[in-house]
């Protein structure tokens, strides 16, 4: 039981809740921001004096952003590209992640640690060798290759954090399941896989949105011809300069998806599920 008092209960409660929005407002300042300068008039965007509130509402910024260049295609290959990286990472990451936990062989410890070991790399020092290897491979400047690319970087994640919630599935679920006439591979579709539901949607969500918003392997390894939604962004400039406006609303458009996805899986987010699964 808490030895605080009522007062001092109500005093702590009212301290986290205060910093909570704190943080809340910290970290969706950026977002409003964006969302007001791409509905403000563009005169307004490069205001010295900028006003927090809207002063005025349009959207001829997006219609802008539509004609200064091609807009569909880099985000039809930046959907490409991160629902493949999605689809094979979940599968290989599944698999992965069911020897790991539930198969004793040599080097598994060893393999554990190399997952640990490649997070720990900086991305930034793997962009030569990376090019060279797919230059070498004639993936260079090709999606495949970038899909390839970002696999090797996301599995690590998936295979561990899917580990995670496999080990916690217990074993004698499976064994009850293969006690009533399923084989091993029947006994994870049907009792382990639908108890993986969260995992899978997390580390989907996270690798969709990785996949998204990744910058410097999509510029280095792409052409300006098969360049992705970033690029396309990062290279938003014309005659006249960079015009904010019309970038902001370029980026609104871009975060779409990612919203939208996020809202269709939000519930699934939530782990826990096996609690209670077995008594005792």
């Amino acid at each position: 039981m808490s030895t605080l008092a009522p007062g001092a209960r109500r005093k702590s409660k009212a301290g986290w809740n205060l910093l909570g929005l704190l943080v809340f407002v910290t970290a969706g300042f950026p977002v409003y921001w964006m969302l007001n300068t791409a509905f403000k008039p563009a005169k307004d965007a490069i205001d010295p004096d900028p006003s927090l509130l809207p002063t005025g509402i349009t959207f001829s910024n997006f219609s802008r952003a539509l004609d200064i260049a091609d807009f569909w295609g880099p985000v039809g290959r930046s959907l490409i590209v991160s629902l493949s990286v999605v689809a094979i990472g979940v599968v290989v990451g599944t698999l992965a992640a069911l020897a790991i936990s539930r198969f004793q062989f040599r080097g598994r410890k060893v393999v554990i640690v190399a997952i640990l070991a490649v997070q720990m790399v900086p991305l930034v020092a793997m962009i030569i060798p990376v090019f060279l290897l797919l230059n070498d491979l004639d993936q260079y400047d090709r999606l495949s290759g970038l899909i390839i690319t970002y696999l090797t970087f996301i599995l690590p994640f998936t295979v561990w954090t899917l580990r995670g919630f496999i080990v916690n599935v217990p074993k004698e679920l499976e064994e009850a399941a293969m006690v009533d006439g399923c084989s091993r591979t029947s006994a994870f579709i049907r009792v382990v896989f639908p108890l993986l539901a969260p995992g899978m949607v997390a580390t989907s969500v996270y690798g969709f949105i990785l996949a998204w918003n990744e910058y410097l392997y999509a510029l280095m390894l792409l052409s300006q011809k098969n360049q992705t939604a970033t690029v396309w962004l990062g290279n938003f400039t014309t005659k006249h300069g960079t015009e904010y406006a019309p970038m902001m609303a370029g980026s609104t458009m871009m975060a779409v998806p990612i919203v939208v996805l996020f809202l269709l899986v939000q519930r699934k987010m939530a782990a826990g599920l096996t609690a209670g699964a077995v008594k005792g």
